[in-house]
């Protein structure tokens, strides 16, 4: 394979686009892409005819607007290139149809801010995320909007909130003299993941249905040797990323890490940085292109945040850095980042912004299948903190206390052994327990569920940060001594914002503790973590900076909170299911196998004081499943669904209990219970099977 000849054959790149517009038609495309400018409606005609010649020539038939609803998921409508001519056909993209389509608004999620018969919405073209081919089709990104103007995707807001951060980074920026055209949120999005065997996989109801498991006994072995992270790849699984990274490869996605992670059957692909709305489109293709793969492996992708209980859980690390056009990075503090007054102000910004909303960012964060995984000894807790590290927070530790800070020596490091290499030694180490670290150049947001749209968290960062630059350049644009000024705002919001700091662990329960005393937040659920968002300041944040209308910010926690109760109804109503239909009758076939054995002991003058213990154990455990089952039941149909808010707390404090009181039960039966007579794939069967 000639990778650097098949990296990116499968996008209309900007190489593609030189080589197939006029020229001053590509000069007008890359000035939107590149600088921003408003797009020349005039040279829509000629991008899709070359669109569509370039497509045809991939074997691409049909086209589709790609884009982004507010389910978590993409979607995509196919339009064939086919057009009447004559008696015959020809193959034809129009400009109209290029720049935009139409699809029915109402049937996606809208938070209750359009009613049934309000269906028209529209998907406009987003020049900034390159077109591709896949599958015979031609894949246009767009944004969503409704017929009425309201944003109802992800991607519409992820670039409005890049453009805030834009404005408010370069008024800073001016006012120390940095010149650019334009300042860009880079990203690079991790990815964990689980693979099982199809067969497996199809035997267990509530993986196909809600993409965990809902029963389950811990299994012998898990994650306890420490000997899967990074360990030798199993021959599947190793066929897999191979040709995962292909087809991610002539997609454009610059793929560059595969491993094994902690758990069994965990694994991870990392990408290169790109810029952020490029970077998420990269990433919600990517988790396609990971199930589509996986099939033809006999395999099934799960990407949810926590498929088996009692071990690592997945999550989505979103490594985010700001640089502008010339190169400069707004994250680096250089050699003396202790003299460095412009990455001071910016880190003090950062500070003040997680600080201030944390609740948003939390909430950003939030679903059901996160706040499984969040504080779970695995992934940070569903306390937002800062992490910045031995050096730079030794250096914020000095500004609040209002001490003179002396950086520590660097040096370099070896094994001790004339043959080893001698490397330099990092000023700073990581912390995986802290949900917001810096890690040099870049902070590390390590909260995002492995299975969510990634530009939920990205818009809440943009924005939060370019609200704290602007207020900073407000009170800096009218002094006269600006390195003075500066200073006095970093160690203001320094000490005002230092409780978000923690550079310790935070798996800890002494950081709840002390998290409490510092009046933190720690919503540990999606329902009570969503409430925040219905307050005047987080609302007020996004309106300001014109990332949401304050319709709109309000229907996306409404939206939040319907997934959240949905899905929460859905794992309830497949559990009922599985126990009344499956799990209790099985177990009820085996306690009658266990009696009938009982009686042919006795007439044959045999002992049964193994059985009868048995029959005692798994009889009490199997009603208690039953009531437990029927609690679950009467308690689901008791909730007014239509009010979504006390709904969603119904489900966080009265449902999830119940449905952990039926697990507890079934999880104990099936450790009593002869395997043949246990129908469903055990947590050994799925996490083993895989060679």
């Amino acid at each position: 394979m000639n990778l650097p000849m098949i990296f990116g054959e499968c996008v209309f790149s900007d190489a593609v686009q030189k080589e197939t517009l006029p020229t001053e038609v590509y000069k007008a495309l890359r000035a939107t892409i590149e600088a921003g400018k408003t797009l020349d409606m005039s040279i829509a005609g000629t991008v899709a005819s070359a669109m569509k010649k370039w497509a045809v020539s991939k074997g691409a038939t049909h086209y589709t607007h790609w884009f982004q609803p507010l389910t978590g998921l993409t979607a995509e409508k196919h339009e064939s290139f086919i057009a009447k001519e004559g008696d015959g056909v020809i193959m034809r993209l129009t400009g109209k149809s290029l720049i935009v389509g139409e699809s029915d608004a109402s049937s996606f999620p809208s938070g209750g801010s359009r009613a049934t018969h309000m269906a028209r919405g529209y998907t406009a073209w987003d020049p900034t995320s390159p077109a591709f081919v896949r599958g015979g089709t031609l894949y246009i990104p767009t944004v969503f909007v409704s017929h009425t103007g309201e944003t109802l995707d992800n991607k519409a807001p992820l670039l409005r909130s890049m453009n805030a951060l834009d404005r408010q980074a370069k008024r800073l920026l001016k006012l120390f003299g940095i010149d650019c055209k334009r300042v860009s949120c880079e990203v690079g999005l991790e990815q964990e993941y689980f693979l099982i065997d199809e067969k497996q996989h199809a035997q267990r109801k509530d993986l196909r249905l809600t993409g965990r498991t809902l029963f389950g006994a811990a299994v012998s072995r898990g994650q306890e040797l420490e000997d899967n992270y990074f360990g030798a790849l199993k021959l599947r699984v190793a066929a897999f990323m191979r040709d995962l990274d292909e087809e991610l490869w002539r997609l454009g996605i610059a793929s560059k890490t595969k491993h094994n992670e902690v758990a069994p059957a965990q694994h991870e692909m990392a990408p290169i940085y790109s810029t952020v709305n490029t970077a998420v489109d990269g990433n919600m293709l990517t988790m396609e292109v990971m199930r589509s793969v996986a099939k033809k492996h006999n395999l099934v992708c799960l990407l949810h945040e926590k498929p088996f209980r009692g071990i690592n859980g997945s999550g989505k690390h979103n490594n985010w850095s700001l640089s502008t056009d010339t190169g400069f990075n707004l994250l680096s503090g250089g050699d003396s980042p202790e003299s460095n007054t412009f990455f001071k102000l910016v880190l003090a910004a950062i500070i003040r912004a997680v600080d201030e909303y944390q609740g948003v960012l939390r909430a950003a964060i939030a679903s059901a299948g996160n706040d499984l995984r969040l504080g779970a000894d695995e992934a940070p807790p569903a306390i937002t903190s800062v992490y910045l590290g031995d050096q730079i927070g030794a250096m914020v530790d000095c500004i609040v206390k209002g001490e003179n800070y002396v950086a520590p020596k660097s040096y370099e490091s070896s094994i001790g052994v004339p043959e080893s290499p001698i490397f330099p030694k990092d000023a700073t180490d990581r912390n995986r327990t802290s949900p917001f670290a810096y890690t040099g150049d870049k902070f590390e947001l390590r909260s995002v569920g492995s299975s969510m749209n990634a530009a939920e968290a990205n818009i809440c960062l943009n924005t939060i940060v370019a609200d704290a630059f602007g207020k900073f350049a407000d009170e800096l644009e009218c002094k006269s001594d600006l390195e003075k000024s500066a200073n006095a705002i970093i160690s203001r919001e320094l000490k005002k914002h230092s409780r978000i700091i923690y550079n310790l662990d935070g798996y800890g329960p002494e950081w709840v503790k002390e998290a409490e005393r510092r009046k933190l937040l720690n919503n540990k659920n999606t329902a009570d973590a969503v409430e925040v968002l219905f307050e005047e300041n987080s609302i007020s944040v996004f309106e300001r900076h014109k990332v949401y209308t304050r319709e709109e910010a309000v229907a996306r926690a409404n939206i939040k909170l319907e997934n959240y109760t949905k899905t929460i109804n859905i794992e309830a109503l497949t559990m009922i299911e599985m126990a009344r239909r499956e799990i209790i009758p099985s177990v009820s076939e085996f306690i009658c196998s266990l009696c009938a054995g009982v009686n042919a002991k006795k007439s044959a003058g045999a002992s049964s004081a193994v059985e009868g213990k048995l029959i005692e154990k798994l009889n009490a455990l199997n009603e208690s499943a039953f009531n437990a089952v029927e609690k679950l039941e009467t308690d689901l149909q008791a909730i007014e669904f239509k009010d979504v808010r006390s709904a969603a707390q119904a489900m966080a404090h009265t449902i999830i209990p119940d449905m952990e009181t039926l697990r507890k039960a079934v999880d104990e039966m099936e450790r009593y219970t002869a395997s043949q007579f246990w129908t469903m794939p055990t947590y050994f069967d799925l996490l083993y099977s895989v060679n």
